[in-house]
């Protein structure tokens, strides 16, 4: 497997980000050409599109919307753990200091640089992305929705 670094953490599923969704935009684009081509099936086509364009969203905005609820709950629940290795104590406050982008990035960290990108998260208000990029050994994540 691939060494996990910030030029290659992202995560796709095939079926679906590269067959699935462009065949749904194939047909969303078929269904406008005709709507405005076949003037005599015009309401039709614009039927067929609205419809089209439904399940394209609903297959995008649910897929995501769940997987992503519960990874970030999951991602919540890390960060308290390591915090209190690390710590000894409760994460409470910490945690609602940091945006959720900042407690996300800080999972790809070992622990020496979770502590020091921690205190710039809090101190300096560095965001998620910033907290990637500063990553000097990177922490794969190959479990990620």
């Amino acid at each position: 497997m691939e060494t996990q670094n910030y030029s290659n953490h992202k995560k796709f599923y095939a079926p679906h980000h590269f067959v699935y969704l462009p065949a749904l935009m194939v047909l969303q684009i078929f269904g406008i050409y005709k709507a405005f081509s076949d003037d005599s099936n015009a309401l039709t086509w614009i039927l067929f599109s609205v419809v089209i364009f439904l399940i394209l969203y609903l297959a995008i905005m649910v897929r995501q919307h769940y997987a992503l609820e519960l990874q970030d709950r999951m991602v919540r629940l890390e960060f308290k753990q390591r915090y209190f290795e690390l710590f000894g104590q409760r994460s409470d406050e910490v945690e609602s200091r940091l945006k959720f982008d900042q407690i996300a990035a800080l999972r790809f960290t070992y622990d020496d640089e979770f502590k020091e990108l921690l205190y710039r998260a809090l101190h300096e208000s560095i965001s998620g992305n910033d907290i990637k990029k500063s990553i000097k050994k990177w922490r794969p994540d190959h479990h990620r929705v």
